[in-house]
Formats: C-alpha cells, structure tokens, sequence
C-alpha cells in the first residue's frame, strides 16, 4: 500500500521532486535511456507491493517520450541510491542499485 505518486513535468521540477521533496526511503521511476519525467511512489514507510511498482512504473512510461510504446523499460530504486553529479544539467542523475521492470503506459488523466 503507498499513499501517492508524484512526476515532474520538466527538468528543474524532476530535480526539485527527486532531490528535495522526496524521502530516501520512496522509491524512483524513470523510463531506461529514454526521455521523461521522474516519478516518486511514496511509501510512507510501507511494504511495496508488486501492483503498486507496476502502476508507478506505468505512470513513469505515460510521461514519457515512449509513451506511445508498449514493454518499455522503467528503472526504479531507493531515492536514496539516486545522486546528481556536480555541475549536470537539470534533471540529470545517476542512479544504483537498481531493477527493472517493462510496462505498457497508463492511460491517464491530468488533473
């Protein structure tokens, strides 16, 4: 059970929302080699669940450049295994420690 997922909806909101809003223990989504938006599932300090992975992860593909896709992949860790390397552009980060899981992309709706 998680209470929210969180994406940004640019560069300097990804970084705000992975380096600055989110706790270490949540956990980050972002489509592999592909461009797109971080997604944080936040966990309040509870078990994930697979469902709960698969559906960030679906929501991580929709806000993204594959978001027309289907079986693409979405890396997610820890936040706390993910860092920004001195000087890197906004939105730019590396990250450890991770697995992999491949999606169809949500169908969504902005609010």
């Amino acid at each position: 059970m998680v209470s929210a997922s969180w994406w940004g909806r640019n560069n300097r909101q990804n970084d705000r929302l992975t380096l600055k809003q989110a706790n270490n223990n949540d956990i980050w989504f972002h489509t592999k080699n592909i461009p797109g938006s971080h997604t944080i599932l936040v966990t309040d300090g509870r078990e994930l669940t697979e469902t709960a992975i698969r559906e960030a992860a679906m929501l991580a593909a929709a806000h993204s450049r594959a978001r027309e896709s289907s079986q693409v992949p979405v890396d997610y860790t820890q936040v706390r295994n993910v860092n920004k390397p001195s000087g890197a552009k906004p939105g730019m980060v590396i990250y450890i420690k991770y697995n992999t899981v491949y999606v169809t992309p949500a169908a969504f709706e902005e609010a």
